[in-house]
């Protein structure tokens, strides 16, 4: 296992304060508050840890209320809301500065057998042979603010590469879908959960920012800002992150300084893993 992706599996490994309470420490990856997958991640773990042995999670819907602070460790309450025969759910609040910033509801199951079917998975290239985000960026170097290109340039815990990657200093107007190929930085040997916690963290990267690939505009385009309002994910089957996963994207609708966005996970083996919902706003302040 790589080191950056040993931080984050350890970023992500909260420390019990007391019965339903936990803390978890802050990552800057260079955005100037809490990156929000962190902040879902962190609240899976917390919640994971007060269900019993054996039940998985099969979703998650999260609020974003305030941005957090990138210097300070965020503290987790969980309230168990319900234990069922099958099914759990629980509540979380993230807390910083004594003020909620971020609220999930998530539900968990005992694996039981039922119908399958799921959504086919789109024919794009596969991984092999397509540049990463650090590739990427190298194409950029030219370009890029220093500071934004010593982030794309960090080690990552997390390797991603585009299947059509789009230029963010001079977009173009081009249809809202994306797809993604990702996979863990290193082979980690541990259950399932914390492979969910790591998908979970990973579903908020190139999201929002391909409903604005129709207007022209990019999250480095001066006077844009992105920032989440809402994000619900479903887990479908069980995640192996150490291997290659396609994240396909669209976005149906913005309006109102609004995106929103649907995200499919599927595996190699072309089985859909997991999917992903998001508003955010996205707002243009035109010749900041």
């Amino acid at each position: 296992m790589s080191q950056v992706l040993n931080d984050l599996v350890s970023l992500l490994s909260l420390e019990p304060i007391e019965m339903g309470l936990f803390r978890g420490q802050s990552q800057d990856i260079g955005i100037g508050h809490v990156f929000g997958g962190q902040v879902m991640g962190q609240a899976l773990s917390a919640a994971r840890q007060t269900v019993e042995a054996g039940r998985k999670v099969h979703s998650f819907h999260a609020y974003f209320l305030r941005a957090g602070d990138e210097k300070m460790p965020i503290v987790y309450d969980v309230e168990i809301m319900r234990d069922g025969g099958s099914f759990s759910a629980r509540r979380v609040k993230a807390i910083q500065k004594g003020k909620p910033i971020f609220y999930m509801t998530c539900s968990f199951q005992t694996p039981e057998p039922g119908f399958d079917h799921h959504a086919v998975m789109p024919q794009v290239a596969g991984p092999d042979g397509l540049l990463n985000q650090q590739e990427v960026a190298m194409t950029m170097r030219d370009k890029v603010p220093p500071r934004i290109l010593q982030a794309f340039m960090a080690d990552a815990p997390i390797e991603m590469r585009l299947v059509e990657p789009l230029d963010p200093i001079a977009p173009q107007p081009a249809a809202p879908t994306r797809n993604v190929w990702m996979r863990l930085n290193g082979e980690l040997n541990s259950d399932v959960s914390v492979h969910e916690y790591l998908l979970a963290y990973a579903s908020d990267f190139n999201f929002l920012v391909t409903a604005a690939q129709p207007h022209g505009v990019s999250f480095l385009t001066p006077g844009m800002r992105f920032a989440t309002i809402d994000h619900a994910m479903w887990f479908h089957r069980p995640v192996n992150f150490n291997e290659w996963l396609l994240y396909s994207i669209d976005s149906p609708n913005a309006v109102g300084g609004r995106g929103f966005v649907r995200g499919q996970f599927f595996n190699q083996a072309g089985e859909l893993v997991a999917s992903t919902t998001q508003e955010g706003l996205m707002r243009y302040a035109r010749g900041k």
